[in-house]
């Protein structure tokens, strides 16, 4: 099979090599008879982020098929989180690409590799549903406490009436006051239809004098 092999140093392990990596990869490849197509690596970027020049290569080959198998040491040198490590597998998956992680025992080119990755799916859904859980917890506690939830809006419409009264187009309000087409767009139809004559009718009038 066509292995890629990657391996990650991030920022904070600046007296690492990734060759150290390289080496037990090219190693473990060599012996299941594999062929090395690729090697990556990604250098001085931190594993919290999945803006890395080596990954984004990675997936490009991965995408193009042009791989079988992608290799690793450790799957914190791969992904970011367990979600993002459930997104590339199940991505991985229906490509047909294998996945091996060294360190951590995980071959999708076994039947119990494969099992593993239903159970890495499985907590990783347990995740989101414990977040969700303490998402909705919190809002209604937050309500409970009697606390307005989400943007606050505008109460002064004054300005935003006055400026369009002057002739001013809903951007350059937006841009006067730093406020969003919304709010504007609510401050002058939000004007009670008994109130008197609107900026806009008053300024029209007196310029018909």
């Amino acid at each position: 099979m066509r292995s890629l092999i990657y391996a990650r140093v991030s920022t904070s392990n600046h007296d690492q090599k990734p060759e150290i990596q390289i080496h037990s990869l090219r190693e473990y490849c060599q012996a299941r008879g594999w062929s090395v197509g690729s090697e990556i690596i990604d250098h001085g970027f931190s594993g919290g982020t999945d803006k890395r020049p080596g990954l984004r290569q990675l997936m490009s080959l991965v995408r193009a098929r042009r791989v079988d198998v992608v290799v690793v040491t450790k799957l914190d040198r791969l992904a970011r989180s367990l979600r993002h490590l459930v997104a590339l597998l199940d991505e991985f998956s229906a490509l047909g690409i294998q996945f091996v992680s060294i360190g951590d025992q995980l071959d999708m080119t076994t039947a119990s590799g494969r099992l593993m990755l239903h159970l890495i799916g499985a907590f990783a859904e347990f995740e989101r549903a414990m977040i969700r859980e303490r998402t909705v917890a919190g809002l209604v506690y937050a309500r409970s406490q009697g606390k307005t939830l989400g943007r606050p809006r505008i109460r002064d419409d004054v300005p935003i009436l006055a400026l369009r009264a002057e002739g001013l187009s809903y951007r350059a309000i937006a841009k006067r006051l730093a406020v969003s087409r919304g709010a504007i767009y609510r401050a002058l139809h939000g004007v009670p239809k008994t109130s008197t004559k609107s900026p806009e009718k008053v300024q029209s009038k007196r310029g018909t004098r």
